[in-house]
């Protein structure tokens, strides 16, 4: 069941109650401006309409495009250098604390200290994420960071995950989300965190196939999803007889255990006794036995596959433009991403010059899922976030904890999956909660044990008295975008309630 759109202000009416006169909203924005600031970002903060405004949509595109010409505000840098794991690689996060020996079973202290551990290194992942979606300028990063992460899912749940998902993407995400397709695809494949996630740490090979042919101890599973999620598709004309291949091709990659001598600090490690050193075919190409280099090779013609080019060219169109992107579109960007040789800053590019992208029947058409909604929300309100809490808690409510999606498709951006009558009454409350200055996410609680609660590495500050969310500022931050239904809905209820009849209108669900 889904919830149309005009019952949207009246659910909230409702929620809040009260209704007399009110003020004329301002005078509207260009479509084209909040339409390029709601795809490059998670929707504006107070400023930056003008600021796009005057800077005009192609420089802004182009800015954007180049994150690392973007300085990030001393404010966040320094909240981010409080969170004391965040910056850890795998190795340092699974020593930490270690003194048992190999085999060796830990003590309840032991244990106990362990999970303590792990809270802080995920508490802290999930901070600096929201942090920098939230406060960073450079917003089209993040939009990527959340589009490759869910493309390249991991679930902090799965065991050893809990204590790797920071660093995954820390290493392997963030760094080339608007790079080379081939070289996130490597990043990702040699990280602990996806070997551990999806089994190919147990993937070895024994020169001595059974009755069947079955190679002993041999795991398909990576295999089969990094071609069926991460690049080919599940259309992408592959065999199981590839898919055995590709498993070949990646016995013996896994990662350090604790204890383990090398040098490798990022945690990735090819152990030769478990590799199967035999010829392959795969895809039609013949690898040559070679160890590591064989897995090196098979990625490098898994990442120019025209079936590559097209999967990743059509999630794309359809995180930006719409949830049944155009033929012509994921075409054009799919022929681009070939002539590049897979650089993602090329195709988004091309993208935000598309027709398609431009199309005014595309504007304010993406349903927000629960993670763009509530970061757009604390964005429109432009709080100081210092407490990230009650982001979290909202996005756990709506079925979407960060580093939480149980599957490794990762969680989708289309409203199918999202819009329903439960989610948007929890939408509906936060945006009450939001509006009226009830959530405290400028402020950190001082006792220790409320301080654990929210996670540590945050610096603990004195409550501070609730104040409202300006609607008129509210309104200028969105470019007056609102309907003639919802400014009419706004116009005939009390003052008190405008701001949250802003964040819970069926426009602001959209983007």
């Amino acid at each position: 069941m889904t919830v149309k759109p005009k019952y949207w202000v009246l659910l909230l009416l409702i929620l809040l109650g009260s209704i007399p006169p009110s003020n004329a909203a301002s005078t509207p924005v260009d479509p084209k401006v909040l339409h390029i600031i709601n795809r490059l970002s998670f929707g504006p903060r107070p400023g930056d309409v003008q600021r796009v405004e005057s800077l005009g949509v192609e420089r802004y595109i182009q800015e954007q495009l180049s994150p690392e010409s973007i300085p990030e505000p001393q404010s966040l840098t320094s909240q981010l250098k409080q969170l004391n794991t965040l910056y850890l690689n795998p190795v340092e996060l699974s020593e930490h604390g270690t003194t048992n020996l190999p085999g060796q079973k830990p003590t309840p202290s032991e244990r106990k200290a362990a999970n303590k551990w792990a809270k802080q290194v995920l508490d802290e992942a999930v901070q600096g994420r929201l942090l920098e979606a939230t406060s960073s300028p450079r917003q089209l990063q993040e939009v990527m960071v959340d589009f490759w992460y869910n493309h390249f899912n991991v679930d902090a749940a799965k065991g050893r995950d809990r204590l790797w998902v920071g660093a995954y993407e820390q290493e392997a995400i963030r760094p080339y989300a608007l790079g080379r397709f081939r070289d996130l695809l490597g990043a990702t494949a040699h990280h602990p965190a996806m070997q551990y996630y999806l089994d190919n740490f147990q993937n070895r090979a024994d020169n001595h196939p059974d009755a069947q042919g079955n190679i002993r101890g041999l795991n398909e599973n990576y295999a089969r999803e990094l071609m069926e999620l991460h690049t080919l598709g599940v259309d992408g004309g592959y065999t199981q007889q590839d898919v055995i291949a590709l498993a070949r091709i990646l016995s013996g990659w896994g990662f350090i255990r604790p204890g383990q001598q090398t040098d490798n600090t990022f945690g990735f490690d090819f152990n030769p006794k478990r590799h199967d050193f035999s010829d392959k075919v795969f895809l039609g190409h013949t690898i040559k036995s070679g160890g590591e280099a064989e897995g090196e090779e098979a990625l490098d013609i898994l990442a120019r596959s025209p079936a590559t080019a097209r999967h990743i060219s059509y999630q794309i169109a359809q995180y930006f433009v719409s949830d049944l992107p155009p033929t012509t579109l994921v075409n054009n960007l799919t022929h681009r991403y070939l002539a590049t040789d897979g650089n993602i800053r090329e195709v988004l590019n091309t993208l935000f010059h598309s027709r398609e992208f431009w199309d005014a029947k595309n504007f304010n058409a993406k349903f927000k899922t629960p993670y763009q909604y509530a970061i757009s929300a604390v964005r429109a309100t432009g709080v100081e976030v210092e407490n990230t809490r009650p982001i979290s808690n909202l996005l756990q409510q709506l079925g979407m904890p960060l580093y939480g999606c149980q599957t490794p498709d990762g969680y989708k951006n289309t409203a199918d999956v999202w819009l329903n009558p439960d989610a948007m009454n929890r939408r509906l409350s936060f945006a009450a909660a939001i509006a009226n200055g009830n959530l405290p996410l400028s402020t950190i609680p001082t006792n220790i044990e409320q301080r654990e609660q929210i996670g540590t590495g945050q610096r603990p500050l004195q409550k501070s008295p609730s104040i409202p969310v300006d609607a008129w500022q509210l309104t200028n931050t969105l470019g007056n975008s609102l309907s003639m239904k919802t400014q009419n809905a706004i116009a005939s209820s009390s003052p008190q309630i405008h701001s949250a009849l802003i964040l819970g209108s069926p426009e602001f669900m959209h983007r």
